[in-house]
């Protein structure tokens, strides 16, 4: 093993600390365990973070985003708020949210839609210059879960703020900034997918390859004055439901 390889490992056993910066229209997945936290940092910013989470242990059990917004009363994430699984169990919590509006209604990006506004590009004409969009993206860390097309469901857009005119149509209308952060607090294991690709909805000129920086450390414990736990009754049930889970494992 090589003196570098021995400092990760060393840094990430002494301080239960693990960090990687994923480059822009790229893809990512792991395994989060419960009580452990993830901190996103869009470091240049105009970042967009395409997001999954799966039951690894039971993979139909997946993110419902039209029970965590209802449950909720919100039409945005941000901190305070659960992401709930089918079972309305849930997944994680935000505990910390420095951009204050994340969405998980417009879904994620097609080859179309990056043809349409960067024009066409592919790894095998233009290699680490290509264009990678959302769709393509989640099916290559699907598909090392066993995963396919079949088994997408809603995702969270972080760093995405949408706005609704009077005829409900939806725009783009505000990116993060440079060091905005959030930090989810994993409340059950939970298989993570995630991609750094454009926002569907992305007007930017030129293809936003933005990176993403990714955290894992270990979570403080819950309080009974958690503001996460006390959002609403909801969260409270989805709280107990957690424990029942629990308590079968």
């Amino acid at each position: 093993m090589s003196t570098t390889q021995n400092h990760i490992l060393n840094s990430i056993t002494q301080n239960k600390m693990y960090q990687t910066t994923i480059p822009g229209g790229s893809h990512w997945s792991t395994i989060i365990r419960k009580g452990t936290q993830l901190r996103l940092k869009d470091i240049e910013g105009g970042a967009n973070v395409g997001m999954l989470f799966f039951n690894p242990y039971q993979l139909t059990e997946k993110y419902n985003a039209p029970d965590t917004l209802k449950c909720q009363h919100t039409f945005k994430l941000t901190k305070g708020h659960c992401l709930y699984s089918e079972m309305g169990r849930i997944f994680c919590s935000i505990i910390h949210d420095s951009f204050g509006w994340h969405e998980t209604m417009c879904g994620t990006s097609h080859p179309e839609h990056i043809t349409k506004k960067w024009g066409p590009r592919d790894y095998q004409n233009h290699q680490n210059q290509w264009k990678q969009n959302g769709f393509d993206g989640f099916l290559v860390e699907l598909a090392k879960y066993d995963l396919y097309k079949q088994d997408l469901c809603s995702n969270v857009n972080w760093f995405s703020e949408v706005s609704a005119d009077a005829k409900g149509n939806l725009t783009l209308s505000r990116i993060s900034q440079a060091n905005e952060e959030v930090v989810l607090r994993f409340e059950m294991d939970t298989l993570v997918v995630l991609h750094t690709c454009p926002h569907p909805l992305s007007e930017e000129i030129e293809y936003p390859n933005k990176p993403v920086s990714i955290m894992l450390t270990q979570a403080e414990i819950m309080t009974e004055d958690d503001e996460c736990l006390n959002h609403c009754d909801e969260n409270r049930r989805g709280f107990e439901n957690n424990a029942l889970y629990h308590f079968g494992l």
